[in-house]
């Protein structure tokens, strides 16, 4: 029995006597996984810096878990030993109407505030990249002067500009605009509008970290992908959507990841318009929530099955994104 040999046949050359042999495909290679340069040691140098954030946040979120399983009441904050309730707690916190209304109204102010922001804090970032140096350096320090006021000082000013007797908002809508139901008008008695100041205040002072973050992202996209989308006859919008948002997808996810945390568990803001003109039952968030049943009604137990319930929450929305992020870079 004969065998052929597979593969074109040789071809004459030009030289006597020599043949010329078609090269034949490279064989499949089977992959092969190698680690990454460095090893195990960013891992290893990564160690004391987990053990101490594991220590720093572990330890008070142990106590906190233990608090909520305990009847913990203002007589054992003297002293007094606890009994523990295991999950009963978490029971009353789950059968109470309250706690969903209060999570629903919170989930519901988060979410607008973070929309806002985020929206706002990019249109500000495009801003920046566009002006001309003085008025971007004008800009930027306006957004740093938002940005470095403190929470409660910056309520009390906007609590000012929305008084209803002496503030500047009713006196330029009634003076200026001829509005005259807003003579004397209480912004902060209707909840609808009480979280449309205290909405004010926390998109007032988030944005400027957005725009600073966005901006700085907005630098490392390449203008040759830019030029080139132009030249095709890609608009503002368009070359933002395809361009400009993926490579800056990570930082929007990290960014929101952020503000979700931050507006979700806001505390100061609301607390201080309350004592300005609020009605409480009607306008608490989580965090006044949490601390009117622990530390004003001096249920602390209670207050920290709330506390717990929200970080698991918070934990739970904050994984997502990170899952996202990973999934993004390929990692």
């Amino acid at each position: 029995m004969t065998t052929t040999e597979s593969g074109p046949s040789p071809a004459v050359s030009a030289v006597e006597g020599e043949r010329i042999v078609a090269p034949q495909p490279d064989q499949p290679r089977k992959r092969r996984f190698s680690r990454r340069a460095g090893g195990l040691t960013p891992y290893y140098l990564l160690i004391p810096a987990s053990v101490m954030l594991l220590a720093l946040t572990g330890w008070p979120v142990l106590q906190l878990l233990i608090m909520s399983m305990q009847e913990f009441g203002r007589a054992q904050v003297f002293g007094a030993p606890p009994s523990w309730v295991w999950f009963q707690n978490y029971a009353s916190v789950m059968t109470d109407p309250t706690f969903y209304e209060v999570l629903i109204r919170s989930v519901v102010f988060a979410a607008v505030c973070v929309i806002v922001t985020m929206v706002v804090g990019t249109l500000i970032s495009l801003l920046l990249q566009r002006l001309p140096k003085g008025f971007r350096l004008l800009l930027t320090v306006g957004l740093l002067l938002a940005w470095a006021m403190p929470p409660l000082s910056a309520t009390v000013v906007w609590g000012w500009m929305f008084d209803s007797s002496y503030g500047v908002i009713n006196h330029v809508l009634v003076n200026a605009f001829g509005l005259e139901q807003f003579n004397q008008h209480p912004w902060l008695i209707d909840p609808l509008s009480f979280f449309f100041v205290a909405g004010l205040i926390i998109v007032w002072g988030a944005i400027p970290f957005v725009a600073f973050t966005i901006y700085a992202g907005l630098t490392q996209v390449p203008e040759e992908a830019l030029e080139a989308a132009q030249l095709d006859g890609a608009g503002a919008f368009s070359r933002f959507r395809l361009i400009t948002f993926p490579y800056l997808k990570p930082i929007f996810l990290i960014t929101t990841i952020l503000q979700i945390i931050w507006d979700l568990k806001v505390f100061t803001q609301i607390f201080a318009l309350q004592d300005i003109g609020g009605i409480r039952a009607l306008t608490n968030t989580l965090g006044v929530y949490i601390y009117q049943v622990s530390i004003a009604g001096g249920d602390f137990g209670t207050g920290g099955a709330i506390a717990v319930i929200t970080a698991l929450i918070l934990m739970t929305v904050s994984l997502y994104y990170v899952r996202q992020v990973i999934k993004e870079e390929g990692l």
